[in-house]
């Protein structure tokens, strides 16, 4: 990308932005994704590519350190199983059930190897609700959804990684799975991931103190956010998991005391810029890209995967909120379709689409399958999750 290009972006998502200024009810990603997309027919934007490399190493620090710097702590805590288990294990179990089904449907359409329709599934296991985040809270007097769907995506991104880099693996080199050697390199990532976490976070809110000076106060922030997950990375664990701690516990150490609030007033005036800029190049990018998958694949199999992902995220939370009778108490069969539609594919998806494209460049219909299918979920869902919710919310 040149300057002219990121610019034309950049004034292309502040008009989207303006068009709904309280942001309630109008799902501006989507609109930016159908924007991409048209724009990718226009010959200044042809050529854009969008990689892994980018969404990585540029956007996605950013915009984990926002979202969990800014989640409440205290949500975190009173729904922590149910945001734990589904953002671990609860995954794990979805791309099983989706996986299979993809298997089984699939090839009626075309021939799919279980591990390619597995490798599928952990593309599509992340979840990314930003756009529907303050939808789900503004249709419903109830937040527990919403907190539940944000809580969860901050801890499924890391653990479909880990999930998406063994199926890659067996996908690539033909080697068989083993049970033990991904349980160990799951809590190897993940435990290791959270513990540079702990220490960035930690570090920060002690050396936050040492100035009075806004500027360097953000400094500071960015360098958590950027810092904590190159290091994870760089040592082999999980850079995810470890920039969302880091933001974890920074808002768990400025909750502490009233006085705090005028490092958060910093902080809080620097990202909540950063986020809509961000937002905007890379959901307009994602437009832009799948116009180069859209038209070479069976739609009638897209349909079919999209809706199973439904199905098999809806089977495993409501099944686990209604065999666990303390999430039972809390949790209706209204609530596990809230939480279930509110599981947009989205950045972490797509970043996972391009790790594949990168290493396996000769499966185009696996990935204009793939990718068809996250801008059919970014679309529908974005569109249907406030007239869902309103009328779950009313039966209740």
């Amino acid at each position: 990308m040149i300057t002219h290009q990121i610019l034309l972006l950049l004034l292309a998502g502040y008009i989207v932005f303006s068009i709904d200024k309280k942001q309630n009810y109008f799902p501006v990603p989507v609109v930016l994704v159908v924007l991409g997309i048209i724009l990718s027919f226009v010959p200044i934007f042809q050529g854009i590519m969008i990689t892994k490399e980018i969404i990585f190493n540029v956007f996605l620090p950013a915009l984990l350190f926002i979202s969990s710097y800014s989640f409440s702590v205290q949500a975190l805590k009173k729904n922590k199983w149910l945001i734990g288990g589904m953002g671990t294990v609860g995954l794990m179990f979805t791309v099983a059930i989706l996986g299979l089904s993809i298997y089984m449907v699939g090839n009626l359409f075309i021939n799919l190897s279980l591990i390619g329709s597995l490798l599928i599934a952990g593309i599509l296991s992340p979840t990314d609700p930003v756009s529907v985040v303050s939808i789900l809270k503004n249709s419903t007097s109830d937040e527990k959804v919403a907190d539940v769907v944000e809580g969860e995506s901050l801890l499924n991104d890391g653990t479909s990684i880990v999930v998406f880099t063994v199926l890659l693996e067996m996908y690539l080199h033909d080697q068989s799975f083993s049970v033990t050697s991904f349980i160990t390199e799951f809590l190897f990532v993940s435990l290791g991931g959270v513990f540079i976490g702990i220490i960035f976070g930690w570090l920060l809110s002690k050396a936050i103190h040492y100035t009075n000076h806004r500027q360097y106060q953000v400094m500071l922030s960015i360098i958590i956010a950027y810092g904590s997950f190159y290091l994870g990375e760089l040592l082999g664990v999980s850079g995810v998991l470890a920039t969302v701690t880091s933001g974890l516990l920074l808002s768990y150490e400025f909750g502490k005391h009233r006085q705090e609030e005028q490092f958060r007033d910093s902080l809080d005036g620097f990202w909540t810029i950063v986020e809509p800029t961000i937002l905007s190049i890379i959901f307009l990018l994602i437009g832009i890209q799948s116009a180069n998958y859209l038209f070479d694949v069976s739609w009638a199999l897209v349909v079919i995967i999209f809706i199973l992902s439904l199905v098999s995220r809806f089977i495993v939370l409501a099944t686990s909120t209604m065999v666990i009778p303390r999430w039972r108490q809390r949790f209706t069969l209204g609530d596990s379709g809230m939480i279930t539609w509110a599981g947009i594919k989205g950045t972490m998806s797509v970043a996972l689409l391009l790790g594949l494209e990168a290493e396996a460049s000769n499966d185009h219909l696996l990935v204009s399958l793939t990718f068809s299918v996250i801008v059919l979920s970014l679309i529908i869902q974005s569109i249907g999750v406030y007239p869902l919710t309103r009328r779950l919310s009313k039966e209740h």
